[in-house]
Formats: C-alpha cells, structure tokens, sequence
C-alpha cells in the first residue's frame, strides 16, 4: 500500500479540530465536546430517539449515552420526554437551542472551507474533490470497524460477568 496513513491520520484529527474551533470562535458558540455534537447531529429537527437507539447508532455504550444525555440536558442541549404509549421507555430531542448552533456552525464551517479553498491551487481543489468519494468511504469503514469493536467488548463484558 502506498497511502501513509500515520499522515493521513496526523492530517484528518487537526483539520476537523481546527474547522471546529474555528467556526465555533466566528460565531461566539459554546464548546461541545465531540460526543455531544454526534449525539445532536444524530437528532435532526423534528426527530427523537430513544437512548439505547442513539447508543446503537453512534457505536456507544448505554452507560456513556445516558452520562451524556445528563450533561447535555443540564446545558439545555436536549429534552427527554416519557413515551405516552410506554411510561418506561424516553425519547430524546435535540432542543431548538442546539439546533440554532448547529446550523450556525455549519454555516460558518462552510464560509471558512470557502475562503480557504480560495486560497488552493486548482488542481488542489481537483485532488480534494476527487478524494471525497474515498474519504466518506473510509469514514464509513471506520464507523464500522468501531462498531465491531464496541461490539467485541462487550461481548467480553458479558463473558466477564457470566463467568
């Protein structure tokens, strides 16, 4: 294999971390820590989820989504409300607040990838659009594979506890 992926991983981490900051420094936004931002992004307007769907879909332990689920509900992030067809189980919304920032990033996430692609070469802008295919291929892969691994674990968790 040709692709040095120590690189592309060095190049990956900061290049979100910095558009990230970025955008969030233009537009005056709290700091959302990285999971909670997956969990909203999972939570588009007009929708809910229950917690062990948002832990089955982002590849997180129930544990760790219902941490998170407290945190963000003390920062008025997301609202929990009792199933009227089942008092026991929640569904979780993204509250009109977090979603106001969501879109507030992305849209200056979007003017900054713009002034910055102004700044590259033509055929630096022809690699990058080339490699995006590749790339949301690869973000799939690894979705997947931290699935597996998550999966694994718990697997042993269970042999652990059983055993």
């Amino acid at each position: 294999m040709s692709l040095d992926v120590v690189r592309l991983a060095a190049v990956l981490s900061p290049l979100r971390r910095t558009l990230r900051a970025a955008a969030a420094a233009r537009e005056q936004l709290p700091d959302i820590p990285d999971a909670q931002v997956e969990i909203i992004r999972a939570l588009p307007a007009g929708t809910t989820a229950a917690p062990g769907e948002l832990a089955a879909s982002l590849g997180l332990g129930r544990s760790t989504i219902s941490n998170l689920l407290a945190q963000m509900e003390r920062r008025g992030l997301i609202s929990r409300e009792t199933r009227s067809d089942d008092r026991r189980r929640v569904d979780v919304a993204a509250s009109r607040d977090a979603l106001g920032f969501f879109a507030r990033f992305d849209e200056a996430s979007g003017a900054i990838m713009t002034e910055a692609a102004e700044m590259l070469s033509g055929d630096d802008l022809e690699a990058l659009e080339r490699a995006l295919p590749a790339l949301e291929r690869l973000r799939d892969v690894l979705v997947e594979l931290r699935r597996d691994d998550q999966a694994a674990e718990m697997l042993v968790e269970q042999e652990r506890r059983a055993g």
